[in-house]
């Protein structure tokens, strides 16, 4: 549920447009000076702020300073009964989203929270595509082997239905790239993608980055926090290696899986939530799960679809493929004419063990490309392969 905050001096306003918010289904929260108004601000996490510019300690355009010094990515919308155009365009330019003028229009109220909304889902989109654009610049699922053809064949059936998947495989075999093509090949793929690394968080934050956290829930809990599972509502929850996650946290995934509600840390109140959830890992859950290690309900709370991702040494048959997809992509990014490999450096390359798998091929391409010819030999693939040179 989307959070607003009220900031005016007038109580009339206030309530009026409580009652507008909470019709449409809003949190709503409310401040009746600009001081406490910005303190809210600052503490906790809103998705639309609703601003008076006339009021007393603080006024709004202040108020509006303090949001934007702190690097608050919330629409601030201001609202006056004393606006004109220099005032709208004075708070346009200090970076209000829109201006509204008093007698307030519930038609233009409704118009401005809608574009907000919009606003609000395109920055958290572009926040993870930056993130991401340049490790799938150019990425597809390469491969002509019957278990990667098997598995595009898969991401085809099952992408657009909501079945939760359970990707497994070795690391560095492409487990996130299947997870994102699934995403792609959603309903939900206009949503945001959000990914979870459990084995890089440590257990006592997993939680919080998982559900969020409320204002002092612990000692650097200074406001309140949103996690992936309300970030990703709407659009897809990848889970990457759920085999290290705590007991714990396992057992509140399983609550979020069975409920589709979450409870942030710190917090009592339920949170709706709508993500697919799509999980990986390089680990054997079975066995997992027979050492006490892994829940047995939440396997099979995840397990509904399988997808087994081979390792690189089990389909070296697409190592040409790979190799040729990534001389374009490195030499691109480096900026330098494309190279080339011999007949001889292709045999070279599936001759080796590939321990490391795919993210292993692409950083000896990259290594040959820097160190060596035009035209990449066998010789430099026997010389620079070895990561000690």
């Amino acid at each position: 549920m989307s959070k607003i905050l009220i900031i005016d001096d007038e109580r009339a306003i206030r309530r009026a447009l409580r009652e507008i918010f909470e019709f449409e289904q809003f949190e709503v929260d409310e401040a009746e000076n600009g001081k406490q108004g910005l303190e809210k601000a600052l503490a906790q996490s809103y998705d639309i702020i609703f601003c008076d510019i006339k009021m007393p300690e603080l006024d709004g355009m202040e108020v509006l300073e303090g949001i934007t010094k702190a690097n608050i990515d919330v629409p601030v919308i201001m609202i006056s009964g004393h606006g004109n155009i220099e005032t709208a365009v004075q708070a346009i330019r200090n970076g209000a989203f829109d201006f509204i003028e008093k007698p307030l229009d519930l038609n233009r109220i409704l118009v401005t929270i809608r574009n907000a909304r919009d606003k609000s889902v395109l920055v958290e989109e572009t926040k993870q595509l930056k993130t991401t654009v340049k490790r799938f610049k150019g990425s597809s699922i390469i491969g002509e082997t019957e278990p990667i053809i098997h598995i595009k064949e898969m991401i085809e059936k099952v992408g657009p239905s909501d079945a939760r998947v359970l990707i497994t495989g070795e690391n560095g075999t492409g487990k996130e790239l299947v997870a994102r093509s699934l995403h792609d090949y959603s309903n939900r793929k206009k949503m945001s993608f959000i990914e979870v690394n459990c084995a890089a968080i440590p257990a006592e934050l997993i939680e919080s980055e998982l559900f969020g956290h409320e204002k002092g829930a612990f000692t650097s809990a200074v406001k309140d926090k949103k996690g992936k599972f309300e970030l990703a509502s709407g659009g897809t929850l990848f889970l990457d290696e759920i085999g290290d996650m705590s007991a714990s946290a396992q057992a509140k995934v399983l609550r979020a899986l069975q409920e589709n509600v979450i409870q942030r840390v710190g917090g009592e109140r339920d949170i709706k939530v709508d993500c697919r959830v799509v999980a990986a890992t390089n680990k054997d859950l079975r066995k997992e799960i027979a050492e006490g290690r892994f829940r047995e309900d939440l396997y099979h709370r995840l397990a509904v679809i399988l997808i087994h991702v081979p390792s690189l040494n089990d389909r070296r048959e697409d190592i040409p493929l790979l190799a040729d997809h990534f001389m374009t992509l490195i030499c691109a990014e480096h900026g330098i004419p494309r190279k080339s490999f011999t007949e001889d450096a292709m045999e070279a390359l599936k001759l080796i063990n590939w321990t490391g798998n795919i993210r292993e091929l692409r950083n000896i391409v990259e290594r040959l490309i820097i160190l060596g010819g035009q035209s990449i030999s066998s010789q430099e693939v026997q010389t620079f392969a070895n990561p000690n040179i």
